[in-house]
């Protein structure tokens, strides 16, 4: 088949040609904007699910629905590395400047303190060449959200800006990919932020993207988190769903699927949305003709698993030390918990398998913890944050 005219886009964050099996939350996301919009209370939003489900899609396209009702919207990927600061004041400055508030008087005050919150990232005696700030060159507003304490001036930024936006009739977003590599001080700051917002009645709400154990780094942070934020989890597509990923971009290229070769695929893909690309992409290029049939499926699949051991796993894999490896290898064979939708194994079980003691075996999981390999979502047990990761290390074995 032409693979100039392939539909399937298996990019990290690319948008797939057909949005399968997230309507749900695209409503709910157009309920949650206007709500705000009339001064209605209304919770920011967590999105959590291992890689590959699509949350970086969905996060990209619920912002597209907030930029279409005239929001301010702004977003940032958080890293273990960099503070809050800097990204965060990135972020806010394209959302007001998105927002195209009238009074020219009231927007330069804002931004003056969004400048003051982003130079304090360079601390208060750094001389004038060390500061930065992205890109305003409205007058530095001295006193507000310039304390040096996070929290404080995030309460005090995040209340001034929600404060612009409702004179506007509309609102500002802030979106947080990766939000569980914020630090402590950071994750802190910002739930103490969206609960002083949320008590304001202020039109601003975040709404962040993470592993399924965020809800537990939130929740560490500040107990009321549970109740601060509507958390969503993100998971794979059901059969239907995967199907209509498939067959819809097909039909517009004039191509189809036997039933056969979509009962394949499914079984191939688990419904994971990044696979179901992957494979229907090279599905698509290695059929001699529509509709693609299960043997074209079975001639493919070879082919796909390279190219995912290559980009998907492999380079994950790489990333690894030898000892770091070697405890990947060693989850991927402990038995993994039935009830358990992610296959979580005990850290008492992998340590079993090394024949090791779990406390010697900390540093190698805490590595892998922070280089988001893996995620615990329970104390004792840990899972892979890759779909099927599992299954590639045993067949690499």
């Amino acid at each position: 088949m032409d693979p100039i005219r392939n539909p399937y886009a298996p990019g990290a964050g690319q948008r797939p040609p057909e949005l399968a099996g997230r309507d749900e939350q695209l409503r709910a996301f157009d309920v949650v904007l206007e709500r705000v919009s009339r001064g209605r209370p209304e919770r920011s939003l967590v999105l959590t699910g291992l890689r590959g489900v699509g949350k970086t899609v969905l996060l990209n396209t619920l912002r597209s629905q907030a930029v279409r009702r005239g929001w301010g919207t702004g977003k940032l990927e958080a890293r273990p590395d960099q503070p809050l600061r800097r990204p965060l004041s990135s972020a806010l400055h394209q959302a007001v400047r998105e927002l195209g508030h009238g009074r020219e008087e009231e927007v330069e005050h804002a931004l003056g303190v969004l400048r003051a919150f982003s130079e304090r990232a360079a601390g208060g005696d750094a001389k004038l060449r060390d500061r930065w700030s992205p890109g305003i060159t409205a007058p530095l507003v001295r006193g507000r959200a310039d304390s040096g304490d996070v929290e404080i001036d995030l309460v005090e930024l995040l209340t001034d800006l929600g404060g612009l936006a409702g004179e506007t009739g509309r609102g500002i977003a802030v979106f947080i990919d990766e939000m569980q590599d914020l630090g402590p001080d950071d994750v802190s700051a910002l739930c103490a932020a969206c609960h002083e917002i949320s008590q304001s009645g202020l039109p601003l709400i975040v709404v962040g993207a993470g592993l399924p154990h965020l809800p537990a780094v939130l929740s560490a942070s500040k107990s009321y988190s549970e109740r601060l934020f509507a958390y969503q989890r993100i998971d794979r597509l059901s059969r239907a769903e995967a199907d209509r990923a498939l067959t819809t971009p097909a039909a517009e290229e004039d191509a189809g699927f036997t039933p056969e070769a979509l009962e394949a695929l499914y079984a191939a893909t688990g419904g994971y949305p990044y696979f179901v690309q992957a494979y229907g992409k090279t599905v698509w290029d290695l059929a001699p003709a529509s509709p693609i049939t299960a043997a074209d499926v079975d001639v493919a699949t070879p082919e796909a698993d390279r190219e995912l051991g290559v980009g998907f796993f492999g380079s994950r894999y790489e990333r690894a030390t030898p000892g770091e490896r070697d405890y990947l290898r060693a989850m991927a064979e402990a038995t993994p918990d039935p009830d358990d939708p992610a296959g979580s194994v005990a850290t008492a079980d992998v340590a079993a398998v090394l024949a090791r003691k779990p406390q010697a075996l900390s540093p190698a999981r805490d590595a892998l913890l922070k280089k988001g390999l893996i995620y615990s979502g329970e104390r004792g047990r840990i899972a892979f944050t890759v779909p099927h990761f599992g299954r590639y290390l045993r067949e690499q074995a």
